[in-house]
């Protein structure tokens, strides 16, 4: 979730300009997985709670994707809580997450996984290996034809960059 963040093939997560965000943020096909859904109020409330910021600070929706909503094994509801859950102290610091969430920057990940690594039911520990992707108002994954446009306009930036310098 970061700005730095790199994947297999390279950097995979880049900083994006709000227009370019827009486009990938509204594609239809911006959430791959056979579901889409949202975060419940309470489990964004429980989220607030955890990263130690206001209640009500998060007013977006915390959108996900996937092949199935619920844990197979308690039948709780996936949600971004279980995302934050699982990375908070392991994968990411609390600063980062909320810089995410809530911060200015639009950030849009290129990868496309199978699943996203590491996570696992708040309720009951289980692995959760089919969540596809998750979204906020400022961090969205491309896929397809998005993720090319993406990383043209990506290496586009670093090339005026060093003409720059």
């Amino acid at each position: 979730m970061s700005s730095q963040a790199e994947g297999a093939g390279g950097r995979a997560t880049y900083p994006v300009s709000e227009e370019l965000f827009r486009a990938v943020y509204d594609s239809p096909d911006s959430l791959p997985g056979e579901h889409s859904w949202v975060t419940p109020d309470a489990d964004v409330r429980e989220i607030e709670r955890l990263l130690g910021i206001e209640e009500n600070a998060i007013g977006a929706p915390l959108w996900l994707s996937g092949d199935h909503r619920q844990c197979g094994v308690c039948g709780r509801l996936t949600s971004w809580l279980d995302i934050v859950s699982s990375a908070v102290g392991e994968v990411h610091s609390k600063q980062l997450i909320v810089r995410v969430i809530l911060g200015q920057q639009k950030f849009v990940n290129i990868e496309t996984p199978e699943a996203i690594a590491g996570l696992t039911c708040l309720q009951c520990g289980t692995p959760i290996t089919d969540l596809r992707s998750f979204k906020c108002h400022n961090w969205a994954y491309a896929i397809n034809d998005l993720a090319r446009i993406v990383e043209q306009v990506a290496a586009g930036n670093q090339t005026a960059t060093r003409q720059q310098t």
